[in-house]
């Protein structure tokens, strides 16, 4: 809508309901924010204040996402969504579950061969 000085106005019917959310391991932070449909996501991020909350976010760095699905930081949005920043893995999840698993094979906890349960019947032959 544009106004008599010809300057586009936005009324609430040209905007849209978003959140923005960054999660640390003891809070988390979700800001609702009201915007116009062609903002991006990094326009969003960066309106919303959350890099001034959280000095340590880096948008060249972290990850974001829609709602669990990762998406570039030019991407649009649509009313209601939830983008998501990630705090960087401190551990690789699969090099976890390895050491986890050459563990309890270790502890007799599993299977040395196959890795899974232990078969009683295996051990008796």
């Amino acid at each position: 809508m544009r106004s008599a000085n010809g300057q586009e106005r936005f009324t609430a019917v040209n905007l849209i309901q978003v959140e923005v959310v960054y999660a640390l391991p003891e809070r988390q932070t979700v800001l609702s924010l009201r915007v116009t449909p062609e903002q991006n996501v990094r326009q969003i991020i960066e309106q919303s204040g959350i890099l001034q909350q959280f000095p340590q976010i880096d948008l060249e760095q972290n990850m974001v996402g829609v709602f669990g699905r990762q998406v570039k930081l030019e991407q649009g949005v649509h009313d209601g969504d939830r983008i998501e920043i990630y705090r960087p893995l401190l551990a690789d999840p699969k090099d976890i579950r390895r050491r986890r698993a050459e563990q309890a094979k270790e502890e007799g906890r599993a299977d040395k061969v196959t890795g899974g349960r232990p078969d009683p019947q295996r051990s008796r032959k």
